[in-house]
């Protein structure tokens, strides 16, 4: 499993290696060992598996995990294709502000690592995309609050070759400047002891 660390502090896209034969594909998007060798821990103690199903165009984020409880993810597709967005919300980060992106899915075996506090944003590519989520903590929606993936500053990496197709929360959300006036940002010393909780 090939690392390489993102733009934002803490993040990491892993390649995994894939076998193909005449009946498909073999693939292990997830290894332990390559993991805690680039980011100097294991993977957290997963509290929950999840997936989405989108079809092409749709958006989903930039969503946030308020800190605490905070919540890290382990991201990946298994079916179809995106473009998976990470967005350093944490306030004091040495990152803060910078985003990165990863195309998730086809031929590619592509994972990202998402720590405590980052936004998570992605766009379905092709009908039928199926994003995987292991996620530290469950998922609470009393927790969680959205971005504008439209936010100029952000300047996402948005394909203009389609319709885009966003929920109504995350065509109303607030933008990042919005947000840190308004104080919901996660601090980035927070960020870090809700980590070193599950290290």
């Amino acid at each position: 499993m090939r690392a390489r660390e993102l733009n934002v502090a803490g993040a990491f896209e892993f390649t995994s290696r894939t076998f193909p034969d005449e009946r498909g594909l073999f693939a292990s998007p997830y290894e332990e060992k390559g993991f805690a060798e680039a980011v100097g821990h294991p993977l957290f103690p997963v509290a929950q598996a999840s997936h989405s199903v989108s079809r092409r165009g749709v958006v989903r984020g930039v969503h946030v995990t308020a800190v605490p409880p905070g919540q890290a993810q382990y991201v990946y597709c298994v079916g179809g294709r995106a473009v998976d967005i990470i967005v350093d919300t944490r306030v004091g980060s040495p990152t803060y502000g910078r985003t990165d992106s990863v195309v998730l899915g086809g031929d590619d075996c592509r994972a990202v690592y998402y720590p405590v506090g980052v936004g998570h944003a992605f766009v379905a590519l092709e009908d039928d995309t199926v994003i995987f989520y292991l996620l530290s903590t469950g998922h609470d929606p009393e927790n969680e609050f959205a971005l504008s993936p439209m936010d100029t500053a952000l300047a996402l990496p948005l394909p203009k070759d389609m319709d885009l197709l966003l929920s109504e929360r995350d065509t109303k959300a607030m933008t990042l400047a919005e947000a840190e006036r308004c104080r919901a940002l996660p601090e980035y010393a927070a960020c870090r002891a809700a980590e070193a909780a599950w290290r």
